[in-house]
């Protein structure tokens, strides 16, 4: 089939609408388009000389380049490797701190129930007794009792002793 048969059919099975969008193609078979001119085939343009030149210095990398980047890249791997590494210090730091705080409360628990246990041991009437019966200690009476009453309620200094 040439090339001008096959466009005529195909002319003959499409029918087009009033949108040129919507065209139907009638048929039960695939009909080959025609191809459109590649890109390859399309004359080149010869680029700008000057275009040229910085397309071929941007393609080439020099021995200085070469070693700043080098340089660039050995500094940012020390950063993030010191970065990296303070970070776990700080967890390890952190951990440390909240085990030590968890011993402060535990330490704390013990101190108070500790005192506790101590407090309610105490008999008073058995310090009562030994303080009366063995030392010889009495009740004031109501002649030696001195109430006492200052400007402000901070502290109280005895300027001299009392003779009795």
């Amino acid at each position: 089939m040439s090339q001008s048969s096959r466009k005529t059919t195909y002319d003959k099975n499409r029918r087009s609408t009033k949108d040129s969008r919507s065209e139907y193609i009638y048929g039960n078979a695939v009909r080959k388009l025609e191809p459109q001119k590649r890109l390859e085939e399309r004359p080149a343009k010869k680029p700008h000389p000057e275009v040229r030149k910085n397309r071929e210095r941007a393609h080439h990398m020099n021995p200085g380049y070469v070693l700043f980047l080098t340089a660039a890249l050995c500094a940012a791997a020390l950063i993030l490797v010191n970065y990296i590494q303070m970070q776990s210090d700080l967890i390890a730091l952190t951990r440390t701190a909240a085990s030590r705080e968890s011993e402060l409360n535990h330490l704390k628990m013990a101190n108070d129930e500790e005192y506790n246990r101590i407090i309610n041991s105490i008999d008073l009437e058995e310090i009562k007794r030994i303080a009366m019966g063995e030392l010889g200690m009495v009740y004031a009476k109501e002649d030696q009792i001195i109430i006492y009453e200052g400007e402000s309620n901070d502290y109280m200094r005895q300027v001299k002793e009392r003779s009795q």
